[in-house]
């Protein structure tokens, strides 16, 4: 076989070309930090806003909200 035949496909056809997004470090650093806070604030929310340490006070309405998805979660909370 010579090496022009190499280069071809079985079937004849061109292979088709994959586009690789260009993603530079900055815009990965951002991607990177969005999804971080995201995740803090959810981890929060599901694993500590309740009590002394609530940022909305004695209101317990985030707490009840997602109470049992805490307990799904592993999370005790009485």
């Amino acid at each position: 076989m010579s090496s022009s035949s190499m280069a071809q496909p079985i079937s004849g056809k061109p292979a088709l070309a994959i586009a690789v997004p260009d993603v530079s470090a900055v815009n990965a650093a951002l991607w990177l930090t969005a999804t971080t806070l995201v995740a803090a604030l959810a981890y929060y929310f599901l694993g500590f806003d309740q009590g002394a340490v609530s940022v909305f006070g004695s209101d317990t309405h985030v707490h009840e909200y997602i109470h049992d998805a805490r307990h799904f979660l592993g999370f005790p909370c009485h």
